[in-house]
């Protein structure tokens, strides 16, 4: 069955452009062109992955509400935004909210398409998960691959899908320090130190929700990240 993306985006000609290369790589698309569309549709039945403009008509910041919208009915939902904008604001902004990759307009078709491929790859090999490796247990962290729920202490740790594979990323080799070439690698995408920065605060953010003293996830600057627990 065809995966559903949600595209979200104002201007006719990007978004048809859009929709008709994301035709031609087997994907279904549900287009739209404005965010109150866009939710009164999504929120009675999501979409497989979510690709979402920033400025949509008058609302300036139309698709960080959406952002924020989306991430509040599914933390697994696949989510990017295709911005003109990028600054160092906006794509924090945007990573904060919980998209998973935030990609420029300038970006290409063919590159797009194989951004949304691996992130869709990401989101499959869990599934895929041999029973050997279903769960993952370190301390008192706990991952379970099949459902991509994360528990620290026995209490729910609520992760998107980026947030999710990062996290077991460090844990396969407790100790082990992980650049960012290395996450590029394994999450199969091209980001900025930036972004793997945003991705680690807003993780860090949501262990301390749970445990105020949650310190397993340490910064080795100069070099990357590592689980310590």
């Amino acid at each position: 069955m065809a995966k559903r993306v949600a595209l979200v985006e104002d201007d006719t000609t990007i978004r048809d452009n859009i929709s008709d290369a994301l035709k031609k790589y087997g994907y279904e698309v549900l287009p739209f062109d404005s965010r109150a569309e866009a939710m009164a549709v999504l929120k009675t039945r999501l979409p497989d992955m979510a690709l979402i403009d920033i400025g949509l008509g008058a609302e300036v910041d139309g698709g960080f509400t959406l952002c924020r919208d989306l991430r509040a009915l599914s933390e697994q939902l696949p989510i990017i935004i295709l911005s003109a904008r990028d600054s160092d604001f906006d794509i924090v902004s945007g990573l904060r909210l919980g998209a998973d990759d935030y990609l420029t307009k300038d970006t290409s078709l063919p590159h797009l398409m194989a951004r949304i491929a691996a992130l869709f790859r990401r989101v499959d090999a869990f599934g895929e998960a041999p029973r050997s490796e279903e769960i993952v247990e370190r301390g008192e962290l706990r991952l379970d691959l099949n459902r991509l729920v994360a528990t620290w202490k026995g209490q729910p740790v609520v992760l998107t899908v980026t947030e999710f594979w990062m996290v077991h990323a460090l844990v396969k080799f407790v100790g082990h320090v992980k650049n960012r070439d290395q996450l590029m690698g394994e999450a199969e995408m091209v980001v900025d130190d930036s972004t793997i920065t945003s991705h680690m605060k807003r993780i860090r953010k949501k262990f301390i929700a749970v445990d105020a003293a949650f310190d397993a996830i340490e910064t080795v600057y100069g070099m990357g990240y590592r689980w310590t627990a």
